[in-house]
């Protein structure tokens, strides 16, 4: 089997589309439904609802997605494996950063590594937690920071731990209370971040835990905005600990929350079993000097 027609098939998913996929590789929108069509002729049964806008995958694309990617990444590994023994280190970072949190932990770390390895670029990109690992596992970037818990097919390396805080209008019945519980906050709106981000996953869960699933007010991928809407009188919304500090506004009261499993653990991860370049490496090294608390 060749991989063209399984980058083919990745792209027409990420993309949404055969034209946007075609775009992607460098090729005509024909040339990427062929290759498609092929594929599926090879293995006896569609992969993809072209009926459907976007395409969506079948039952049996959906296996052949999955291991697609695997088999690209692990092309990817193979390539950067032997340009380092040939010697041709391409000296490329390619990093992965959540919005949330990381300007103050990893901010400070870029001009240390720098000056350590002034030949290394770093690539790097920001989403949600979500798309980082999924780009992890597709072999687009070798590391991304998200949180605890990680996924079986992860390796990960602490960075940070830290307690979630409950922001609150000012005049909320709780805004002065030494600590609030999320049982306590079951009647006001929350304010979360958009889908993607893995705080969302930390609160649905121990909101569940105690018995009710919370009212969404809002969402944003925008942490002052967030706070606006907070200090609107619109809802409560969490931030860990080491970031609430930052968020200074009047009309916004911070209160510590209280309920175990809330902790907020930011992690590097990578694939499991999968190859890490030198300066992967040296970020890792770095990353365990700068946070050694956790590490």
């Amino acid at each position: 089997m060749e991989l063209r027609p399984l980058r083919a098939l990745v792209e027409v998913v990420r993309q949404g589309g055969f034209s946007q996929a075609a775009k992607t590789v460098f090729a005509t929108q024909p040339t990427v439904s062929k290759a498609v069509r092929q594929l599926e002729d090879e293995l006896g049964m569609p992969l993809l609802d072209r009926h459907a806008q976007p395409p969506r995958l079948t039952a049996a694309g959906e296996i052949v997605y999955r291991r697609a990617l695997a088999m690209l990444a692990q092309r990817d590994d193979l390539y950067a494996e032997l340009d380092e023994l040939k010697g041709l280190k391409r000296g490329v970072l390619r990093l992965g950063l959540p919005p949330l949190g990381s300007s103050t932990l990893f901010a400070p770390m870029f001009a240390r590594f720098r000056s350590r390895y002034p030949q290394v670029e770093i690539s790097l990109v920001e989403h949600g937690s979500r798309r980082l690992e999924e780009m992890v596992m597709a072999g687009e970037i070798e590391l991304a920071a998200s949180l605890r818990p990680v996924p079986d097919h992860f390796e990960w390396q602490p960075v940070a731990r830290e307690p979630l805080v409950a922001l609150m209008p000012a005049d909320h019945p709780k805004a002065h209370a030494e600590a609030v519980s999320l049982l306590e906050l079951r009647e006001s709106p929350f304010i979360l971040f958009e889908t993607g981000f893995a705080l969302n996953r930390i609160l649905h869960d121990a909101c569940q835990r105690v018995g009710f699933a919370p009212a969404i007010a809002a969402r944003s991928g925008q942490i002052d905005f967030i706070v606006a809407l907070v200090a609107a009188g619109l809802g409560v919304a969490f931030l860990p600990r080491l970031k609430a500090r930052e968020e200074l506004h009047a009309g916004v009261s911070r209160v510590p929350l209280r309920d175990a499993g809330t902790d907020w653990e930011m992690v590097l991860v990578w694939r499991r079993g999968g190859y890490l370049s030198h300066a992967a490496q040296a970020w890792l090294a770095l990353t365990r000097e700068v946070h050694p608390e956790v590490c």
